[in-house]
């Protein structure tokens, strides 16, 4: 149907089965930010959300895309970095054409090829990130920097090689912070409120972008950032996606009234889903989410990251099953160098996580919760819940000490078949008062295993299984 440029109308758009379905997604972030690719090493932004140190936080942003303003704020790491790089005369728009030097040895072609053997389902690119650089060729140049955009179409090149590959490709653009029009230095949260610019010249420019980006490259996903201008008509842009895209969404990041709560920002206007930061929710939630994190605690690309600051692919891929089993996706970042190297790290945690879905990812894809997401067995080992078909897999965070496990509190009626997923024989297994006993194989080395259960009506208890 035709959506009509009201929030009633809007509101009734349903969240596509793709995006229910899709569960991974590659976030990328790139940039002049990717040119000096420098943060220190602080902590994950989940950890100063809990504990409400913002000033900290700002002062020694571990995020290296925010380089342009962690470098104005005195006395911070950054600045100290910066002159002694590069001098104090150095301005951070000096790094554009080093990065458009840079990108022309950059082979998109590269990137779709790795996102699909990793097996992610959507890609998200910045095609602007607060600093106010373009990665298109723009109709709308920056008016206050001249030349303040990639000298190729980074955006139009990419959305094409992900599309050759059957992937759909979303976009992100920084409607609520642009350096280059209020560069107010974020210290704190106050200070981040004030700094989402409300004067009509950018109203115009983001509005005018955003509409630039769904003519010119229909992203699956409109994915802004931080905030967005007050004096916006948001129903009329999304009314206008839609119609154009009737299978795309929009995140919860256009608020245009600025709150934060422990799991980021939080929407008071239209979106399909949310999107915590380097968090995730405890329960399954009804509403679908979108968790986006790094790989490491920056999204841009930081030289000063290591395997400390890096998630195992052992955390990464338990952290996905919990994310999918409680109803959300995984929206997980790389951060390019300035060239298109996508670090080495980085790269071997995306294809462990890919040879993990290459064996289990029929527990994953197409999935939905079960009953309840998450259970334990009698060693303590973890266990996440997903269903899909008619069949319930249980999904075992860790490997067992025996050749056989109790899932406890799960029931299952005569006749049910149990398999362990990459194992071709079928399972024995039994009940017990504790749970549901499984003799298992000789098992593989592999961050979690999936046992799908099916053939019968399953439940769960907490109490005495009779």
């Amino acid at each position: 149907m035709p959506y009509l440029p009201t929030p009633e109308s809007v509101a009734q758009h349903p969240v596509p089965e793709w995006f229910h379905d899709a569960k991974l997604g590659i976030f990328v972030h790139w940039g002049l930010y990717s040119v000096p690719a420098w943060a220190p090493n602080s902590g994950e932004l989940g950890e100063i959300i809990a504990s409400g140190e913002w000033a900290k936080w700002f002062a020694n942003n571990p995020y290296a895309e925010w380089y342009s303003n962690t470098l104005r704020i005195d006395g911070s790491p950054t600045r100290q970095h910066h002159n002694e790089v590069y001098g104090p005369d150095f301005p951070y728009e000096a790094f554009a054409p080093l990065f458009n030097r840079a990108t022309q040895q950059w082979n998109p072609d590269e990137w779709a090829d790795l996102f699909a053997q990793v097996g992610a389902r959507y890609v998200v690119l910045t095609t602007k990130h607060h600093d106010g650089f373009l990665l298109w060729p723009s109709a709308h140049p920056n008016p206050v920097i001249p030349a303040h955009q990639a000298q190729r179409d980074l955006v139009g090149e990419l959305t094409e090689a992900v599309r050759a590959q059957g992937i759909p490709m979303a976009l992100y653009y920084s409607g609520g912070l642009d350096w280059t029009f209020n560069d107010t230095v974020i210290r704190d949260i106050a200070a981040l409120r004030a700094c989402v610019p409300q004067t009509a010249d950018y109203i115009d420019y983001a509005n005018i972008h955003w509409r630039e980006l769904i003519e010119r490259y229909r992203p699956a996903i409109l994915w802004n950032d931080i905030a967005y201008p007050k004096a916006t008509d948001l129903s009329e842009l999304f009314a206008d996606y839609y119609n154009a895209v009737p299978e795309g969404l929009v995140n919860n990041r256009f608020t245009q009234e600025f709150r934060i709560d422990e799991t980021g920002i939080v929407s008071d206007v239209h979106a399909d889903f949310e999107t915590p930061e380097y968090t995730t929710y405890k329960e399954i939630r009804p509403r679908k989410w979108e968790s986006c994190r790094g790989v490491g605690a920056s999204f841009g690309y930081n030289q000063m990251e290591g395997p400390e600051q890096y998630l195992s692919v052992e955390e990464l891929v338990r952290s996905f099953v919990d994310i999918v089993s409680k109803n959300g996706n995984l929206l997980l970042n790389v951060g390019p160098m300035a060239d298109g190297t996508i670090p080495p790290m980085q790269r071997e945690r995306l294809l462990g996580l890919g040879g993990w879905l290459a064996v289990n990812g029929e527990a994953i894809y197409g999935s939905r919760p079960w009953l309840t997401a998450e259970g334990k067995t009698d060693g303590g080992i973890g266990v996440r819940y997903t269903q899909r078909d008619g069949a319930v897999y249980a999904i075992l965070l860790d490997r067992p000490a025996d050749n056989a496990v109790v899932i406890e509190g799960l029931a299952a009626e005569a006749g049910a078949a149990i398999h362990l997923l990459g194992h071709e024989q079928p399972l024995v297994w039994e009940q017990t008062t504790a749970g549901l006993r499984v003799a298992l194989p000789a098992l593989p080395d592999t961050p979690a295993y999936t046992l799908r259960l099916e053939g019968s009506v399953l439940s769960i208890s907490y109490g005495v299984v009779g």
